[in-house]
């Protein structure tokens, strides 16, 4: 779901636990932290980080991550296999803005049966996060295309217990029989990214572009839950369904958002993905 070309031009700062043995050091990364700016291509007419940008973010700091502990693209693709990403649920507690300095970090959460965790934030120039995330992944073969046990993978990797950017992880979303069609998407080459398919920044995009942008330039705070179930190649064509839902809140959330919406992208007789998305 992820393409490989580096986003950010800040300087990085890593936290390193360290390990001394017999006259060695052996860092470890168990946080990778991004200094960046919130350039004019990363905001709406509000001047604020639009959903997308914040998806991109975490994309490129989880890559930047997973390169360097030893199991980004190319050290995977030589045991045949690859990161996918599965579910993420993203807390938008206050919307960077433009010329905003933030510090965009990002550390694994170990795994639980083929899910794999990762969890992430943006801090403000103060060290309070803006934004939270939860993310969860899978190993697949890519000959196979069959997801694969992440156990071996995985214990190589920091644990990072008890750091949690959210109260639970990704949620898992539901069918909605209300749903309505709004509009299709074509996967094209912009769209498609180094893995043959669609990216998982697209769908956000699609997501974005399905309801009156009025509502998403007037936002203040956002939760967005997505499921991505099936991939979507180059050319292929995407139903977009929408519907409102029930603002009730989540558990972490107070009040109520003032708009709610569940979104569903279709291609012949498969789902896509399933989203959430609340605004206050």
């Amino acid at each position: 779901m992820a393409h490989f070309q580096s986003f950010f031009n800040g300087e990085q700062e890593l936290e390193i636990f360290q390990f001394i043995g017999q006259n060695q050091i052996m860092e470890k990364l168990p946080i990778w932290t991004e200094s960046c700016m919130v350039r004019f291509g990363a905001v709406d007419k509000s001047d604020s980080m639009t959903l997308d940008s914040i998806f991109n973010f975490f994309q490129e700091a989880a890559i930047s991550h997973a390169e360097s502990l030893g199991v980004g693209r190319e050290a995977m693709a030589q045991t045949n296999q690859v990161w996918l990403l599965s579910r993420m649920s993203v807390q938008v507690d206050r919307r960077p803005r433009f010329g905003e300095t933030v510090t965009v970090r990002t550390w694994p959460r170990g795994a639980e049966k083929l899910f794999t965790r990762r969890d992430y934030d943006i801090l403000d120039a103060d060290g309070k996060a803006a934004v939270r995330a939860s993310s969860s992944w899978i190993i697949v073969d890519i000959s196979k295309r069959r997801p694969m046990r992440p156990q071996s993978i995985v214990d190589t990797m920091p644990r990072n217990d008890g750091l949690d950017a959210l109260p639970a992880a990704a949620v898992s979303l539901g069918e909605n029989p209300s749903l309505q069609k709004c509009r299709e998407h074509s996967a094209l080459y912009t769209d498609v990214d180094a893995n043959g398919h669609v990216n998982n920044i697209s769908y956000i995009r699609w997501i974005e572009n399905a309801i009156n942008p009025e509502l998403l330039e007037q936002a203040k705070q956002m939760r967005l839950d997505i499921n991505y179930l099936n991939e979507i190649l180059r050319n292929e064509t995407t139903g977009i369904w929408v519907a409102p839902i029930e603002t009730n809140p989540a558990a972490d959330e107070t009040p109520p958002p003032a708009q709610a919406f569940a979104f569903e992208g279709r291609k012949e007789n498969q789902t896509a993905f399933r989203a959430e998305l609340r605004l206050w």
